[in-house]
């Protein structure tokens, strides 16, 4: 069996589409498409759903093989990457997911590592919690970094990192000014702008409103882009819930400046934990197992508090 067959099965199984999935493995149409079928032929099975001119799908003989297609192709990256450490030190790409709402604490975990590693590349991609389930699973991952106590995770090893909190993000000049603290309830009273419902921040928001005792908050605005949620906030029109990890990056001690203040949210006074999730294997491949050394020599908590406005 080529494994570069595989390769291409399993980039037409993620791309869903022949002419994308040929220029993602840089190869031709044709090159592809001979390809998977002499993968059939080779397994004496149907992979692909061949109904009408277009990409169906899979077969359920082709689902079963793509599970073994992944494994196999991870395993192989795994050696390269193995043997390139043997050779001339860690090398090759890390591909991390993280969800929106921790992406301001991801230089305090990758710089560490891109400096202990210099011949990596890092490939840092927005995801929702779901997402890097699915990339941890297919292989396209190789670490994530998102809720671990809220939503169950399956077949991952974990490494708690820290416990995100909640602040109200609102325009500066409101009857929030000045105050240490504000009530989830008294928070849903406000016209919001928050993240969309796929992101795992919007559903534990929704539910601590809840818990609060208010009624459903009003949402203005729906975005997937952090950086679309502060522009609205920082307009005057709406307010936002944001996780407190995000004080620094705003620039909120400067509240005057920046157009916003930030108010711890209480009531409940609520906390979860985020950290590093990798696939259960065993071996890890070379890139995960660095990637978890260095954040386990780090206190990636007690920098956050050194690093981040204090929360009172």
């Amino acid at each position: 069996m080529n494994i570069r067959h595989l390769r291409y099965f399993a980039a037409l199984a993620r791309e869903r589409n022949h002419a994308r999935a040929a220029t993602a493995c840089n190869v031709t149409q044709p090159t592809l498409s001979e390809a998977v079928r002499q993968l059939e032929h080779e397994l004496a099975v149907p992979l692909i759903d061949r109904k009408g001119q277009r990409f169906q799908g899979l077969t359920p003989e082709g689902e079963r093989v793509l599970l073994w297609a992944q494994r196999i192709l991870a395993d192989e990256d795994a050696l390269g990457q193995e043997l390139s450490e043997m050779r001339d030190g860690l090398s090759g790409t890390l591909r991390f997911g993280v969800i929106p709402a921790a992406m301001p604490v991801t230089p305090l975990l990758t710089n560490p590592f891109l400096k202990a590693h210099p011949l990596v590349t890092l490939k840092l991609v927005s995801h929702t919690s779901i997402e890097i389930q699915r990339g941890l699973d297919d292989g396209t991952l190789e670490a994530g970094l998102t809720y671990l106590d809220n939503e169950p995770l399956r077949n991952v090893r974990t490494l708690p990192l820290y416990r995100e909190r909640y602040m109200l993000l609102t325009p500066a000049g409101g009857p929030f000014d000045g105050l240490r603290s504000v009530s989830w309830r008294e928070a849903a009273r406000l016209p919001l702008c928050l993240l969309t419902r796929d992101m795992q921040n919007r559903r534990i928001v929704e539910r601590l409103f809840g818990e609060g005792g208010s009624p459903p908050p009003k949402v203005a605005v729906e975005t997937n882009s952090v950086l679309a949620l502060v522009a609205h906030v920082r307009s005057g029109g709406w307010s936002s819930v944001i996780p407190h990890t995000f004080m620094g990056v705003l620039g909120c001690d400067d509240e005057a400046a920046a157009g916003f203040v930030a108010v711890p949210l209480v009531e409940p006074d609520a906390a979860h934990t985020v950290g590093i999730v990798l696939n259960e294997r065993d071996p890890l491949p070379p890139l995960a197992r660095a990637l978890l050394k260095s954040a386990c020599s780090h206190d990636l908590s007690n920098e956050l508090d050194r690093n981040l406005r204090p929360v009172h």
